[in-house]
């Protein structure tokens, strides 16, 4: 609901608690640290955000196996933060310690392997280094295309990103196609005055 502030002040309670009877690198610990990382992260607080992210996985890591789901959670939530905060060489390494688990742990079509693609693809757009952006754009939504309905908003990023990536090294007429495709898309299933819409159409 966007109440960060109610949010926080839960988790917190939550935490407290988990603290006083749970052994220190309890895997609880690990999630209360996790969801109070997502709210500052979703308030733009990126510090406070990296510090609870990295006491979740400093928890994950003694506690559960170094492929479990959590932990590659872990290192995209951190990952994610660097990303905003345009640190994009630590971004990418932290995206890269998660993919190479789902590489080894998921089908070749997982939507966690396309999510992790998208990232690192979104990194080296940001990087600018285009080519490789558009890659991992690719096997991303080859994957979405594959597993998702036709109509997804995952598809519709999809879409989107790739349109970025060739408006950048000027094929404006693919990135055109690429940008209606995610329009098309999210005039079927977002509110009219949706902010993605809004870029779509700023795109175009």
């Amino acid at each position: 609901m966007g109440e960060y502030s109610k949010a926080l002040s839960f988790y917190e309670k939550a935490l407290e608690i988990f603290e006083k009877n749970l052994p220190p690198n309890h895997p609880d610990l690990a999630s209360s640290y996790n969801n109070i990382g997502g709210v500052y992260h979703n308030m733009g607080e990126h510090s406070k955000a990296l510090s609870f992210y990295e006491k979740a996985l400093q928890i994950e890591q003694k506690s559960l196996p170094s492929n479990h789901p959590h932990v590659t959670s872990s290192y995209n939530n951190i990952g994610m933060v660097y990303h905003n905060m345009g640190e994009y060489s630590k971004a990418l390494s932290f995206y890269e310690k998660a993919l190479e688990i789902f590489e080894k742990t998921l089908s070749p079509n997982h939507p966690s392997l396309a999510n992790s693609y998208n990232n690192i693809g979104t990194v080296y757009g940001d990087m600018g280094e285009y080519s490789k952006a558009l890659s991992f754009c690719d096997k991303a939504l080859e994957i979405r295309q594959k597993t998702l309905p036709r109509n997804h908003p995952l598809s519709a990023n999809s879409y989107n990103n790739i349109g970025i990536m060739y408006d950048k090294i000027g094929q404006y007429s693919k990135a055109l196609s690429f940008y209606e495709k995610a329009l098309e898309i999210r005039q079927k299933t977002l509110p009219s005055n949706h902010p993605d819409l809004a870029a779509s159409y700023n795109n175009i």
